[in-house]
């Protein structure tokens, strides 16, 4: 047993430091012909309508769409004078985290969904103004205490990419339960897969994709009552070969850090970037415009 949550508290430290690859009230981000002034939530009933016998967009269409910006959160929790410097690109102050969602509220943005992400870089569907994305990587308990309350104060909902081996665990770190994941999907929020113990998908092997993938995207169906169709790779971390290997199994969609995107599956290498402990409410939106505001691979 002491091996075990040895081992278990290494892989929580690893999830937090791994998920790395490698002031402003107006947004000038410049906006694609497709992301529109439609409300949210006519976006949202859009989404719900039936998508069969519609022809998925070639690589090149999908890599030509203006992107939209997806933001990585970690832990959400003041900083220990423990946490090392590069840890704290991993764990945002409580305060800096109300202050970015703040902002982009004030800003005008609306929060997405990766349905309505996937709808618009597939088939070419409308979005609205000024769209953002949450992400939330490994379950931690903070996420659903302050991450998706403060994101609810907002009227925004945000994407929750699970680490299974975590769930209900309550050591150094403080993990979602079942319940706790069961009520932000239930409250409007996607629920995605991250594996289950958040090993490098450049390494699998066979059983790997049983283990790693095939059961805990039927552990958070149980909960959910949802298909898992998205997925997160960890450490941002993905291969020409895990691919086919996600589609197989039945995934739309999957993300990956700031890296290039694939040229001929950028479905499955959608580009975000990390929300720093670091960064400004300025900071951020600066890193945002930098990173998504102009069109490139």
């Amino acid at each position: 047993m002491r091996k075990y949550l040895f081992q278990f508290s290494f892989l929580a430290i690893a999830a937090l430091a791994g998920c790395n690859s490698s002031n402003s009230k107006t947004a000038t981000t410049p906006v694609d012909s497709n992301i529109s002034n439609t409300s949210a939530q006519a976006t949202e009933e859009n989404v719900a309508k039936p998508q069969k016998n519609r022809k998925i967009a070639n690589a090149a269409t999908i890599l030509a769409r203006k992107q939209v910006p997806i933001l990585c959160y970690h832990q959400i929790r003041d900083w220990r004078a423990k946490d090392s410097k590069s840890a704290r690109d991993y764990i945002i102050p409580v305060n800096t985290f109300k202050a970015h969602v703040k902002m982009l509220a004030d800003s005008g943005y609306n929060s997405i969904l990766p349905d309505q992400l996937y709808n618009y870089l597939a088939y070419g569907d409308p979005l609205p103004a000024k769209p953002v994305m949450f992400t939330f990587d490994d379950t931690d308990y903070d996420q659903f205490e302050v991450g998706a309350k403060e994101l609810a104060k907002h009227g925004f909902k945000g994407v929750y990419f699970i680490m299974t081996v975590s769930i209900g665990r309550n050591g150094k770190v403080h993990y979602m339960d079942k319940a706790n994941i069961k009520e932000l999907a239930d409250k409007g929020n996607t629920i995605g897969s991250h594996t289950y113990d958040h090993k490098n998908v450049k390494k699998y092997v066979a059983e790997d994709w049983v283990t790693q993938i095939e059961k805990p995207s039927a552990k958070l169906a149980e909960i959910t009552g949802q298909k898992m169709e998205y997925f997160a790779y960890p450490f941002g971390l993905w291969n020409k070969e895990a691919i086919p290997e996600l589609k197989k199994r039945g995934f739309k969609a999957a993300f990956i850090l700031a890296e290039k995107r694939d040229e001929n599956d950028p479905l499955f290498t959608i580009r975000r970037i990390i929300a720093s402990g670091y960064w400004s409410e300025k900071t951020l939106h600066n890193s945002m415009v930098n990173s998504f505001g102009e069109k490139r691979n």
